[in-house]
């Protein structure tokens, strides 16, 4: 498992990760439902991931989802990157009971986020839904990685927001599936 940490004035992030594991999570962020979407996102990836998180959490969650976007994004591409003998591509949808959420990835070395996941409430417990959206921004600008998440149905926000998550976890688990007859997945050579 390699590691990687990140400290400011308003968060302390450490992340340690294995991309080709066995799904196995530690997550303690100081955040009940983000944990629970990050544990989602370990075993339905297959990466080991271990987060441990303290942060500004007497003003609110923003800066500690944030910031485990950012470590874990940089983390990811370091062991990501450049990309060779893997797939590169991957895709999914992802349904929890009425909620449908698609998830297409591109290992490019290129950050672009599409994300179109209406919520009908502001949150799930005390946990905002906006929140989702800055932590995929952050992890796929600093991976850096093309990635689209596209709501289909549904109208539970628990649901809608797991299948998000677990979307993003089987599309990044199918992208890094190992393919020795690829080489390097692009016309120019190098990712």
């Amino acid at each position: 498992m390699q590691e990687k940490s990140r400290v400011t004035k308003e968060t302390n992030i450490r992340v340690s990760c294995n991309i080709y594991g066995t799904g196995e999570a530690d997550i303690h962020t100081g955040v009940g439902f983000f944990d629970h979407m990050l544990d989602a996102l370990a075993r339905h990836s297959l990466i080991d991931l271990t987060i441990k998180a303290e942060g500004d959490l007497h003003i609110d969650a923003h800066h500690t989802v944030e910031d485990v976007g950012i470590v874990l994004g940089e983390l990811l591409g370091e062991l990501i990157y450049p990309v060779q003998g893997i797939e590169r591509y991957g895709n999914s949808t992802v349904v929890m009971d009425e909620a449908s959420v698609s998830c297409d990835i591109d290992l490019s070395n290129r950050a672009y986020l599409v994300y179109d996941i209406p919520f009908r409430h502001q949150g799930v417990g005390n946990f905002d839904l906006e929140l989702i959206e800055e932590f995929f921004k952050s992890l796929a600008f600093k991976m850096p990685l093309n990635l689209h998440l596209i709501y289909n149905r549904g109208v539970n926000s628990h649901h809608i927001a797991e299948a998000t998550f677990k979307a993003f976890a089987v599309a990044l688990r199918r992208a890094l599936a190992k393919n020795e007859r690829v080489g390097v997945p692009s016309t120019k050579g190098v990712l």
